[in-house]
């Protein structure tokens, strides 16, 4: 066996090589499966045991001696294994660029932010609503136009076999109904999500958006507990200074507003998105009307509380001058690189 040892060690020794053919051919030899390397260690287990320590010196002396001449044949080749072992070479060339943050995941990030300042806390609920978390319970009559078809993706209409309707969820208020059944009071929450309306997709509608839903319910809950908020709201988002509510109807708030912000006219866009007047609608409001406290358990002679909501999208399209709504969704990589 040290014969072996010794003429194999003069063979890789003097080993030469032309190529890349001629360095795996060596390398099979010595090092493959059915090499001589392997063919040395199983004769090695048959040898007397005195006889042990000193061949396996001699065996490693030969292993070492060709993973060094292998070594040094690959990087004559231009093949060094410390460089190019696992490599593909077939991958594209060039540095990957980074993703960016969606513009209404951004929005939708700073808005919470601020809410969560003055006390507010986070709440979701499911996308696929029944109709009292929808509709009975927010105050909303027989006859509204929302509980037709044509304003409502309906996902089971009727009243068969017991169910009740089911419906995607037209607005994250029905996420306020699940808080005020399931919390005591005093609430405050803001209730983020996707909602769905039966609408033709165009630049300004979607049949899917998003909306953020303020809730605040506790003893002695004003009208001007509302607006302070509302304005502390457009001061640290819009950076603006003046609101004023005009009077609207909502079933489930009484009174209720539209809040509207003084947006300016410095330049031509701000002609063109208020119509020259410098006012601009942000968001609905209103005090929680009693018959929807009533209905959620709440009892309205001890508390009160105000409701607002706004669309993630038209707080994206102000704050970054988009004036397609379809761009949120088509996911246009020169769009959303603008926001890396």
């Amino acid at each position: 066996m040290q014969d072996k040892i010794n003429q194999y060690l003069q063979e890789v020794e003097a080993f030469t090589s032309t190529g890349d053919q001629d360095t795996e051919n060596f390398r099979i030899k010595f090092l493959g499966r059915k090499g001589l390397l392997n063919d040395l260690f199983e004769e090695f287990k048959t040898i007397p045991s005195d006889q042990k320590k000193v061949m396996g010196q001699e065996l490693n002396k030969l292993k070492n001696a060709v993973q060094l001449k292998l070594e040094t044949l690959q990087q004559s080749n231009g093949h060094s294994r410390t460089q190019n072992e696992g490599i593909d070479l077939t991958r594209p060339s060039g540095i990957v660029p980074f993703g960016s943050r969606h513009p209404l995941a951004i929005v939708r990030s700073e808005i919470l932010e601020i809410f969560s300042r003055i006390g507010f806390t986070v709440a979701d609920g499911p996308e696929i609503e029944d109709d009292w978390h929808v509709f009975s319970g927010l105050n909303f009559p027989p006859e509204h136009p929302a509980r037709d078809m044509q304003d409502t993706f309906f996902i089971r209409k009727g009243t068969e076999n017991g169910h009740d309707e089911m419906v995607l969820r037209t607005h994250t208020s029905s996420v306020q109904v699940r808080a005020m059944e399931n919390q005591k009071p005093p609430l405050r929450i803001v209730m983020p999500g996707r909602v769905y309306r039966n609408e033709a997709v165009s630049a300004r509608a979607h049949c899917q958006f998003h909306q953020i839903e303020g809730l605040y319910i506790d003893k002695g809950v004003s009208f001007a507990d509302m607006k302070q908020t509302l304005l502390y709201f457009t001061q640290e988002f819009f950076g603006k200074a003046k609101i004023r509510l005009r009077p609207s109807y909502f079933p489930f708030t009484e009174p209720s507003a539209e809040m509207d912000v003084y947006w300016g006219l410095q330049t031509e866009a701000d002609y063109r998105i208020t119509k020259g007047t410098g006012w601009l609608e942000i968001m609905g409001c209103g005090m929680v009307d009693p018959a929807v406290l009533s209905a959620s358990g709440i009892d309205p002679n001890e508390y009160s509380g105000f409701a607002f909501g706004m669309g993630i999208e038209r707080i994206a399209m102000l704050r970054y001058q988009i004036d397609d709504l379809r761009m949120f969704f088509e996911n246009d990589v020169r769009f959303l690189k603008q926001f890396s």
